[in-house]
């Protein structure tokens, strides 16, 4: 199982938002860090084939990003989830269920089964225009985990979430860590710490720091810290 990310950049005009970014990542669960305007939202966007890259390519065991089989592998929380306000959890999960092509029996056992996992059971069949963030959030979650994906993308999924629901959720990625590749960005420093088993750092479009982090001398959010000291500008 590996995800090889190969040369990977995009440009807007004279903005280079991603430059020329390699990785290969094998199981486990890789943090993503970064200011606003990093890049982490663009690169997360091409890695799922949403967004067409310049130039550079992203491959899942030889799987191209943008074949209909890298798809069936991948689960991914935008930053921005979006819902249907009128569904219920229960509706919309199966609504979903059936786009990704999941049969019908096996749908409702995993739409019970994740309802559980994100502590949604006992509002399934409330409106999702009823729920507060934290509960959307969760749902957003679980809309990701529907067909067992090998490779899941987080972007900053815990936002929202009480410190008690926050610690629920990362041991539930870490967890999954265990069977499939998970990216997940957060602005969050001790989110990555508890979970990650490698750090990746972006600043400008590029990785400044790609690793696991062992440095004595130094806390993770100290780095982190330093090098965006000056602020943060909108992605």
């Amino acid at each position: 199982m590996e995800l090889v990310i190969d040369r990977l950049s995009k440009q807007y005009g004279s903005k280079i938002a991603v430059d020329r970014i390699s990785a290969k990542l094998g199981k486990g669960v890789y943090g993503l860090l970064g200011a606003n305007g990093a890049g982490k939202t663009t690169l997360m966007r091409m890695i799922c084939g949403i967004l067409k890259p310049t130039s550079g390519s992203v491959s899942f065991d030889g799987i191209d990003s943008e074949e209909e089989d890298f798809r069936a592998i991948l689960g991914y929380l935008p930053q921005d989830f979006g819902y249907y306000p009128d569904f219920n959890a229960y509706d919309f999960l199966f609504y979903l269920s059936s786009l990704k092509a999941i049969p019908k029996k096996e749908a409702k056992a995993k739409i019970n089964e994740l309802l559980e996992v994100v502590g949604l059971r006992e509002v399934a069949k409330k409106k999702i225009k009823t729920y507060s963030g934290g509960m959307k959030q969760r749902l957003g979650i679980a809309q990701a985990l529907l067909n067992d994906p090998k490779l899941l993308i987080l972007d900053e999924p815990t936002a929202g979430l009480d410190p008690k629901e926050r610690v629920r959720f990362r041991n539930l990625i870490e967890k999954l860590g265990k069977d499939c590749i998970v990216l997940l960005s957060t602005h969050i420093v001790s989110d990555i710490e508890h979970i990650s088993d490698e750090v990746l750092i972006m600043k400008d479009g590029s990785f400044i720091f790609q690793g696991k982090w062992n440095d004595k001398e130094s806390s993770l959010e100290d780095f982190y810290l330093s090098q965006f000291e000056e602020g943060e500008d909108s992605e």
